[in-house]
Parts: structure tokens; C-alpha cells; sequence
């Protein structure tokens, strides 16, 4: 770790301590809190790995990791920026126009915009390259039609990305575009999808003639498919797939109710967390490199969805002696884990992909 990264944490942990919040479970999904996001966005926090032009500090994504993973394991409210942060402005940065670059950019790094992800289908799942909403070009834009699935946060969000088919091919991979879509645009429909505890976070997406300017094409057109492979790796490569049920796993070692054999369990848990971190930070020492470490981005998706879900069940012998703040966190954990192994690409989909990697 730098001495860049170890300043970074101090000042996360400096925010921390003075922001109100009550720590969560699924911090990244659930944790909604705006006024949080802009003052990490003043804080200098947001966008570190991004050119200063457009807002950043361009440094590392090993100084990136080191602030997402403060924030993640205190459990703070960082869903407002973080598909924005994470995903759309390095996507922009690095295939988006110059137009769009200073459209949007800016605004991500201080927390302004908020995106969905408009990737999954319902026919679809996991499988991007089976997508088939439509993109059909019409004067200087593009007409959409089609419907997306577990579009978390899209009832918040200022704006959507979305992959949409912009031709047909014999290959399935080919032919498929990206877009930046305003949510206020006509023609968009959202239906909640409750979790549950009846937490309203996902969303069913439904396009209906949707306009969308010429200029919002992301990268070259029929090109989404290449582009979104290595836009996934921010996605499935961070810390937010294995720092999700932190908070709980914490809370039960500070509340001292972990009995001779939960604590025995919690060293394996501990070996393993080390591996995970490890992983994340040589995902990021790769795309430093200029690297798209694609295979080892779902390798620590697919182990670190599984670690998450065995930190619940770590905790739950342990329920009786908790108090409520800790069942609180349990709560939290249990009811948001059948989206771990699904968001961003369900388990066969990640080992397709690490065996692919391996050949």
C-alpha cells in the first residue's frame, strides 16, 4: 500500500467520524445518502483514479481501492454515487467522447448525477451477449425498445446506462452498443421490485420509443460488447464483493459473543478475507498496468460472494446472545444475499468466464 493509499484511508476515517450514519449491510446497494456522497466529492474521495480536468485527483486504482474499502467496511451510505463512480465515469474516460467526457465526468466526481445500470433482461439474466433491446437508429439519434431487469436504484437515478442490439449478427456478441439515456426521457417505465424485507432497491425497466441524442453512444457502435467486458471488471473486481456483510462480521466481534468455535471459524474467515483483499489489490495493480484483468475480477466475484454469505451463517448460532443492533446487521445481511451471486453476473456465468480466462 502507498503512502497515497494510507493518507486516503486517514481522511475517509476522518469523514466517518464526524458524518452521522448507522452502518449496513449491503452498504453499496442500500446505503443511500447524497449530501454523504458530495462531501466525499469535496473531500477530494470520489474519482481519485480519474485526470484532474475532469474532476479527479489522477491517482491510482490502488488509492481508489484503499477509499472504497474504508467506506465499505463501515458499512457508510455510498449507493448514491457509486455505479456513477465506479463504472460509468472510468467507462467514459476511457471509450466516450470528448463531449460526453465533460458532460458527465465532472459531475460524477462531485457526486451531481446518479446512474443505473440498464445491462440485465429478463430473458436475458446473466448472459449479456443474449440482450435484445433494441437500438434502432432515427435522424441524428436512436429509437430504444425493450425491457431491463434488477436496474437497482433506477427510481433514484438521474440517468441509465444502456446496452441495447443496434444490429443483427451471427454473432451474438457482436452488434451491440452502449448509451447514456436521462431518466426523465419519455417512454421510460420502472416498476419496483421489493426485496425481502420489502425494501424497495431494484427495479423492472421497461423502453418504450425511447429518444436518445446521437451523441450519447458510448464508444464505437456494434462495439459494446468488448467495451462492457472490461467495464465489468470494475464491477466484479472491488471490494464490494467481499466487504458487503463486513459490517456484520465486525459488529459480532465487537459485541464479544463469539463463543470458543465461532472464533475458531472466524480465523479461517480472516485467512480468507486476506486472499480476497490480496486479489482486489492485484485486480487493481493490473488495470494500473493497463491491464483487463477480466478472469481474475470474477474469480474474486465468484469466492468473495461465497465468502459474504458464509459470514451470515458464521453469525447466525450467535443470534441469541446479540443485541438488536447486531440482529439489525444480520437482518440486513440475509435478506440481501440472494442477490450476491446474481448482481453482476450469476455463479456459471463467473466460472465460464475464469475457465475461458485460463485457457
Amino acid at each position: 500500500m502507498t503512502g497515497t493509499s494510507g493518507e486516503l484511508r486517514r481522511r475517509v476515517r476522518e469523514l466517518l467520524a464526524e458524518w452521522d450514519f448507522t452502518p449496513r449491510c449491503d452498504a453499496w446497494m442500500s446505503g443511500y445518502d447524497p449530501a454523504f456522497s458530495q462531501e466525499l466529492g469535496r473531500r477530494g474521495l470520489l474519482a481519485v483514479t480519474w485526470p484532474k480536468e475532469f474532476g479527479g485527483a489522477e491517482g491510482s486504482n490502488v488509492d481508489r481501492l484503499a477509499v472504497s474499502e474504508e467506506l465499505l467496511r463501515a458499512g457508510a451510505p455510498v449507493t448514491a454515487h457509486w455505479v456513477g463512480e465506479r463504472q460509468l465515469g472510468p467507462s467514459l474516460l476511457r471509450h466516450g467522447t470528448r463531449e460526453l467526457q465533460e458532460e458527465f465526468c465532472p459531475g460524477l466526481a462531485r457526486a451531481e448525477y446518479r446512474f443505473a445500470l440498464g445491462m440485465s433482461e429478463p430473458d436475458a439474466g446473466s448472459d449479456l451477449a443474449a440482450v435484445r433491446t433494441t437500438a434502432v437508429r432515427e435522424g441524428d439519434g436512436w429509437r430504444v425498445n425493450g425491457r431491463k431487469i434488477w436496474t437497482s436504484g433506477a427510481h433514484r437515478a438521474t440517468h441509465l446506462y444502456l446496452l441495447a442490439r443496434t444490429s443483427k449478427e451471427e454473432d451474438k456478441h457482436a452488434g451491440l452498443t452502449e448509451f447514456v439515456l436521462d431518466m426523465d426521457s419519455p417512454g421510460i417505465t420502472l416498476s419496483p421490485i421489493l426485496d425481502l424485507r420489502g425494501e424497495h432497491h431494484f427495479n423492472e425497466t421497461v423502453l418504450e420509443d425511447v429518444h436518445v441524442p446521437g451523441h450519447r453512444v458510448i464508444g464505437r457502435i456494434g462495439a459494446g460488447w468488448q467495451q462492457v467486458v472490461g467495464q465489468l471488471s470494475f464491477e466484479r473486481g472491488g471490494p464490494e464483493r467481499y466487504l458487503s456483510t463486513y459490517p456484520l462480521l465486525a459488529a459480532v466481534v465487537r459485541a464479544g459473543i463469539a463463543d470458543d468455535i465461532a472464533l475458531g471459524e472466524l480465523r479461517a474467515l480472516a485467512g480468507r478475507l486476506t486472499i480476497l483483499r490480496r486479489w482486489a489489490l492485484e485486480t487493481a495493480l493490473a488495470m494500473d498496468a493497463g491491464h483487463t484483468p477480466v478472469a481474475r475480477a470474477a474469480m474474486s466475484k465468484y469466492l468473495g460472494n461465497s465468502f459474504e454469505r458464509d459470514v451470515i451463517e458464521w453469525a447466525r448460532p450467535l443470534l441469541p446472545h446479540a443485541d438488536r443492533s447486531v440482529r439489525a446487521l444480520y437482518d440486513q445481511a440475509v435478506t440481501a444475499s440472494p442477490a450476491f451471486g446474481l448482481r453482476g453476473g450469476a455463479a456459471q456465468v463467473m466460472l465460464s468466464v475464469i475457465a475461458k480466462g485460463r485457457k
